[in-house]
C-alpha cells in the first residue's frame, strides 16, 4: 500500500480549532481518560458543526506512527465508544500502511465521526451549480437527488424543471432547488425509495442543497442572483468534456472568482468521448485555473483516496480546486463525487456562525409565494440573529422607503418545520395574511431595534472588469448586491472622468427606481450588456423613511 497520499499531515502539528484530531493510540483508556476523550470529541463536533475527523496512528505534532493490527483494532473499538457516549456514529473514511523500522505492518485509520441529528440541526452545506448551457447540470443534479443513471437523452433532468417551457426546451430558465442527503454513517438518502423531501430531512444528519442556476447567457440575471443572493458554501462549475470551456463557462468562472466563492470542477458526458479528449479538456482547465488571474491549484480526483484528501483540502485553503471526471449516464466516477460531498465540512467554522448569531435577526428576501391555507410565504436566508416562530419583525424597504411590521407565523428548512432558525440557514417564512403585494425580492425583514437605515444614493470602490469604450458619468448599469437587484446611475468618478477596461476607482450610484438597505463592506457586481465590473459598498448616504420619496424624484 502506498501512504504518499497522507504525506501532506508530515510535520503539521494538530490545530487546537477545526474540526480534525490526530490520536496515536486509544487502548483501553481508564475511566477519567474517556471522559476527557468524549469531551474532546464533543469539541471537535461542535467546531465542525456535526462531523469530525480522526486519525488514528498519527501523534500530536503530525508525525505518522501507525499502530499494529491489534491496537488498531481496540483504538476503534474506543472510538466508537466515545462516538457512542455523544449520539454519533463513525464511518472508515481510508487507512494506510506506513514505512516504519518494524517488521510489524503498521497502519493509520482515517475515520469521520458524524453526529446524529437533534432538534433538526442537519449540517446544510449550499452548493451552487455552474456551467455553459448543455452541459449536463440538471441531468446529474436528476441522477444525484433521484438514485437512477440517465438514458442519455435527457431522463434524470426532468424531474427538476418547473416550467412548461423547461420540458419542452430542456433548458433551466429559473433557480431551482435539489437536495442530497447523507445519513450518520455517510450513506446516500434520496429520493430513490419514493421517499419525499421530508423523510429526506429526517433520515438525514448532512444535507446537501443544490441551487440549480441556468446556464444560458440570456439568463445570466438569475445565475448572478443566485450566486450574490443565496450565499452559496461552494459551486459546481459542471464543463462538458466534449465541448470544453466553451459559452458562458468563462463568465461563470469568472463570477466565482469575483465574487470569492470556492469552487471545484465536474468534467461530464465522458462516455460521449475518447479518453484523449477528456484528458485534453482536463489540461484545458488545468491551464485556465494556473494563470493569474485564477492562482488555483487544479487537484484531479481518479480514486477514493483521492476524494478524500480533495474534500479535506479544499476546505483549509481555498486555491485547491478539485476536478472529477464522470458520466450521468454510465455512473462512471460518480461514487467519488458522492465520497467528496459526503465528507466535504463546513467552510465556516464555528466560531464565526457564534459571532453572527449574537447580532440582530436580519433575513433576506429572495423570494415570495402564496400557498393556499397558509398564506404569504417568503423564502431566503438568515444573515444574522436567531429567528423563532411568533417572531415580530419589520420588513422594508417598500418603495417609499418605510418598514412594515410582521408575525412570523412558521418556519421551514428544507421543506420540514423547524422551531428556530439560526444565522447562515436558508429557509421559507409563512407570514400569514400579510399582503403579498407590499413585498417584493431584495427585502429585508429585520429586528425592529435595529433601526434599519436606507439609501437611494452609495459609493462603492470598483474595479471596470470590461467596457467596450469609456465608463463614464450618466451611464446605467444594473447593480447586484446581496439580494438587491436595481438599476443605478453612476453619479460621479471620483478623481476621474472615466474609467476604461481593468482601471480602479471609488464610485457614486444612485438608484433608479426606490431605495434599498445596503451595508459598507458588502461585495458588489454590476453589468450592462458587455459592461461589467465589480467591488464593494464603501459609503452608504442613508435616509429617513419620510424623505424617501423626495430623494428618488417621486
Amino acid at each position: 500500500m502506498n501512504s504518499t497520499r497522507f504525506e501532506p499531515l508530515k510535520g503539521s502539528p494538530e490545530a487546537e480549532d477545526g474540526n480534525i484530531e490526530y490520536k496515536l493510540k486509544l487502548v483501553n483508556p481508564s475511566q477519567y481518560r474517556f471522559e476527557h476523550l468524549v469531551t474532546q470529541m464533543k469539541w471537535r463536533l461542535q467546531e465542525g458543526r456535526g462531523e469530525a475527523v480522526y486519525q488514528i496512528g498519527v501523534e500530536d505534532n503530525g508525525l505518522l506512527v501507525g499502530l499494529a493490527e491489534e491496537e488498531m483494532r481496540a483504538s476503534l473499538k474506543t472510538l466508537h465508544r466515545m462516538a457512542e457516549k455523544v449520539g454519533a456514529d463513525i464511518t472508515v473514511l481510508r487507512e494506510r500502511e506506513v514505512d516504519y523500522d518494524s517488521d510489524m505492518p503498521r497502519k493509520i485509520t482515517e475515520v469521520l465521526v458524524r453526529k446524529v441529528p437533534d432538534n433538526q440541526q442537519f449540517l446544510d452545506l449550499r452548493v451552487a451549480v455552474l456551467g455553459n448551457v448543455d452541459s449536463g447540470k440538471s441531468t446529474l443534479l436528476g441522477v444525484l437527488t433521484q438514485g437512477e443513471l440517465d438514458n442519455g437523452r435527457g431522463r434524470a433532468r426532468l424531474n427538476l424543471f418547473r416550467h412548461l417551457h423547461e420540458i419542452q426546451s430542456g433548458r433551466t430558465s429559473s433557480i431551482s432547488f435539489e437536495i442530497l442527503g447523507f445519513n450518520s454513517k455517510g450513506e446516500v438518502v434520496n429520493y430513490s425509495d419514493s421517499r419525499t423531501a421530508e423523510e429526506i430531512c429526517e433520515s438525514s444528519s448532512k444535507m446537501i442543497t443544490f441551487i440549480d442556476l441556468a446556464g444560458h447567457h440570456k439568463y445570466l440575471h438569475t445565475t448572478i442572483f443566485g450566486l450574490t443572493s443565496y450565499c452559496p458554501d461552494c459551486a459546481l462549475l459542471l464543463v462538458s468534456a466534449n465541448t470544453g470551456i466553451a459559452g458562458t463557462t468563462r463568465e461563470h468562472l469568472g463570477l466565482a472568482l469575483a465574487l470569492k466563492v470556492p469552487f471545484f470542477i465536474v468534467v461530464s458526458k465522458v462516455d460521449l468521448c475518447a479518453k484523449t479528449t477528456v484528458e485534453r479538456t482536463v489540461r484545458q482547465l488545468e491551464r485556465v485555473l494556473k494563470q493569474p488571474g485564477c492562482h488555483k491549484v487544479p487537484m484531479l480526483v481518479t480514486s477514493e483516496d483521492d476524494a478524500v484528501t480533495a474534500a479535506q483540502q479544499f476546505a483549509q485553503s481555498p486555491n485547491v480546486t478539485p476536478i472529477f471526471t464522470l458520466s450521468s449516464v454510465s455512473g462512471e466516477s460518480l461514487d467519488l463525487l458522492k465520497v467528496f460531498l459526503n465528507i466535504l465540512p463546513p467552510l465556516t467554522n464555528s466560531k464565526e456562525q457564534e459571532e453572527l448569531m449574537q447580532q440582530l435577526t436580519e433575513f433576506q428576501v429572495d423570494e415570495i409565494y402564496t400557498v393556499p391555507e397558509v398564506g404569504t410565504v417568503v423564502g431566503g436566508t438568515l444573515s444574522s440573529g436567531i429567528c423563532r416562530e411568533g417572531d415580530r419583525l419589520v420588513v422594508g424597504p417598500t418603495d417609499d422607503g418605510r418598514f412594515l411590521e410582521l408575525r412570523v407565523c412558521s418556519i421551514q428548512r428544507n421543506r420540514s418545520a423547524c422551531r428556530v432558525l439560526r444565522a447562515g440557514q436558508a429557509a421559507t417564512l409563512a407570514l400569514g395574511d400579510f399582503d403579498r403585494a407590499l413585498l417584493r425580492k431584495g427585502m429585508v425583514m429585520v429586528s425592529p431595534e435595529m433601526n434599519p437605515t436606507i439609501c437611494s444614493v452609495f459609493e462603492a470602490e470598483i474595479v471596470l472588469l470590461f467596457h467596450a469604450t469609456t465608463f463614464r458619468r450618466g451611464f446605467q448599469v444594473t447593480v447586484h448586491v446581496g439580494n438587491v437587484r436595481q438599476t443605478a446611475v453612476v453619479e460621479k468618478i471620483h478623481a476621474k472622468d472615466k474609467l476604461r477596461t481593468g482601471e480602479k476607482a471609488v464610485v457614486r450610484f444612485r438608484f433608479l427606481k426606490h431605495p434599498e438597505y445596503l451595508k459598507v463592506g458588502a461585495k458588489l457586481l454590476f453589468r450592462e450588456g458587455v459592461t461589467k465590473g465589480i467591488g464593494h459598498v464603501t459609503d452608504v448616504q442613508a435616509i429617513a423613511a419620510g424623505e424617501a420619496q423626495a430623494n428618488m424624484g417621486f
